[in-house]
């Protein structure tokens, strides 16, 4: 078979999304190749087809267990051999995959970077027939990189012991300066470097100043959302089973994932959310790394990112399928604070400075007033028109801003007046006049300060402090008390004009009336009907739902509605390989 016959049979699909054929070409002419892609954007195809033309064998390296797995069961449903050699096999499973390897019977071997560092494993590769290899999350071998391993520095070996043998090398996200590292100490000679664009069209980016714990602009958000797949991201353990257990309570479906819980639990968790059997999940960044899930419809952020990297990679695993998908960011000031105090905590390197860097542009893009995508793309030296319609500044009517210059010296003056020993919440009470106890010990209701901001309640006078430290006017010490920095005494002195975006003065509300839609003319009725169906062929088989047919397929089912397998093999998804599996099952319901 050719390329196109074996994307179609194999694959089910009739064609190539951009870039893909570039790559694949390059591969089967035995280039290196450097491939930076946003997630959703195709890139496993890129070295999983070229192998199927190709005579021998291919390693994949890849530092994510989950994900592995998810591709080995993905590519033996679309009757492609592959394995995984890991950790979590027994001796019996690992030496009758070298029997097959031997064999000629495997064509895709997934494997983590630490097994190139084992003599073992390296003589049993330089005994086998390798087309090619791939790196993938190339990124991790770039100190400059958000998520440097040291075990993918050591993969230089391969081009050292495997001279002839190409490496393609893929990534989500990389600056140039990362792009050019991964490149240099890979030792990829000449290669083939193919760079997509950041811009996600079905991803809708939006992001919110956080009101309180923000649990109620998420429960705003998730109404718009019902009975979709659904990634939660916080900060810590403790918050992941506090959100969860207060999504229950709503009558949400929702379970916690974090480090911390025993390995049945997490297990049970991940499988649960890949089979459809619980819809969100409430995590730490520690999950979805490499997740193949495709129908994630949204992924919410309840505090801010510590970089943008890290951000770009999280919301990419919503709308993998390519239909539409929604991102939320809630985040505050106190954010910001907590992320600078892990860095503070770090060794005194140049990676200190790096990450204070990060921080500093992640808050910057939470806070920007330009188009998100644009910010995005700018960020990972990427050039891109606005996006129009898929994010929150661009839908936005022309936002009025708000001169806060006198409200901000009447709190500079506040935290001045007494003496830089307290925080935020005092401060405020001093303003607004409060009768409490301990302010009233303190004499402080004797300030000239006492009672100047009853023009603002104490939720819009937290909100001109986040605003001051987002400004650098305030800065945090021990116990969250609030002191004066050099920018913030000229701001008290009227040097400086502060503006604010009106309706961060206004309690924020999400909008009921926004509903996303996916597909124009599918029929509701029967794509629940063929979830169904979906799901008990999945379950039958011990298989994910998605890995049978994508949410994506069908819809195109449900509003095609194919009678024969000339039409159904006409199906986004749908080639030969998945037809015999399953298609008859599926014609036979379309066809009641």
């Amino acid at each position: 078979m050719n390329k196109k016959e074996t994307l179609e049979h194999y694959f089910g699909h009739s064609a190539f999304r951009p870039l893909q054929e570039e790559v694949i070409d390059a591969i089967v002419n035995k280039e290196d190749v450097l491939m930076i892609l946003p997630t959703g954007g195709g890139k496993s195809l890129c070295y999983q087809l070229p192998t199927l033309l190709m005579e021998g064998i291919t390693v994949v390296i890849s530092p994510l267990l989950a994900l592995m797995h998810d591709q080995v069961v993905a590519l033996k449903a679309n009757d492609i051999s592959a394995a995984m050699l890991s950790s979590m096999q027994t001796l019996e499973e690992s030496q009758e995959i070298e029997e097959q390897l031997r064999r000629g019977e495997i064509k895709l071997l997934y494997v983590a970077p630490e097994r190139l560092t084992n003599a073992y494993f390296l003589n049993l590769l330089h005994q086998l027939p390798l087309n090619f290899f791939v790196i993938d999350e190339a990124h991790c071998v770039s100190e400059w990189g958000h998520e440097f391993r040291e075990n993918y520095r050591r993969l230089s070996l391969l081009k050292e012991q495997f001279l002839t043998t190409p490496i393609a090398a893929f990534t989500a996200t990389a600056t140039k300066a990362v792009e050019q590292d991964i490149a240099t100490n890979l030792g990829l000679i000449e290669p083939k470097r193919v760079r997509g664009s950041l811009f996600r069209e079905n991803l809708t980016v939006r992001s919110q100043h956080r009101i309180k714990d923000g649990r109620q602009q998420l429960l705003e958000f998730l109404k718009q959302h019902t009975d979709e797949s659904g990634i939660i991201y916080t900060l810590s353990r403790k918050s992941t089973e506090n959100i969860a257990s207060f999504l229950q309570g709503k009558g949400i479906e929702a379970k916690a994932y974090h480090a911390g819980l025993p390995t049945q639990e997490k297990n049970s968790t991940y499988a649960d959310f890949v089979a459809d059997r619980v819809q969100i999940v409430v995590a730490t960044i520690a999950f979805g790394m490499g997740i193949d899930k495709s129908n994630i419809r949204f992924v919410v952020h309840m505090t801010l990112p510590k970089t943008l990297e890290n951000f770009y990679q999280e919301i990419g695993r919503s709308g993998r399928d390519g239909l539409e998908a929604e991102t939320l960011l809630l985040y505050s000031a106190a954010d910001i604070v907590q992320q600078k105090m892990f860095i503070e905590n770090l060794p005194e390197t140049p990676y200190k400075d790096h990450a204070f860097n990060k921080l500093d542009a992640m808050v910057r893009f939470a806070n920007s007033e330009n188009c998100r995508h644009q910010s995005i793309a700018a960020y990972f030296d990427d050039r891109i028109e606005s996006c129009k319609s898929k994010c929150d500044n661009c839908t936005a009517p022309q936002s009025e801003k708000v001169d806060i210059t006198t409200a901000s010296r009447k709190l500079l003056s506040t935290i001045f007046r007494t003496e830089q020993k307290f925080g935020l919440h005092y401060v405020i009470d001093v303003l607004k006049g409060s009768k409490e106890q301990r302010l009233l010990q303190n004499g402080h209701d004797a300030l000239s300060v006492y009672g100047i901001g009853e023009e603002y309640s104490k939720n819009q006078w937290l909100t001109v402090g986040d605003k001051l430290l987002e400004l650098g006017a305030v800065s945090i010490g021990e116990f969250k008390v609030y002191r004066l920095t050099g920018f913030g005494v000229e701001v008290m002195k009227g040097l400086h004009m502060i503006a604010l975006k009106k309706e961060r003065l206004a309690v924020q509300k999400a909008d009921t009336k926004r509903k996303v839609t996916y597909f124009d003319d599918y029929d509701v009725e029967v794509y629940d009907k063929l979830r169904t169906l979906r799901s008990e062929i999945a379950s039958e088989k011990g298989i994910p739902p998605y890995i049978v047919f994508s949410d994506k397929t069908l819809k195109d089912l449900s509003s095609k509605q194919p009678q024969n397998k000339i039409e159904m093999l006409k199906i986004h998804g749908i080639g030969e390989v998945k037809f015999e599996r399953y298609g008859e099952d599926f014609l036979e319901l379309l066809s009641e």
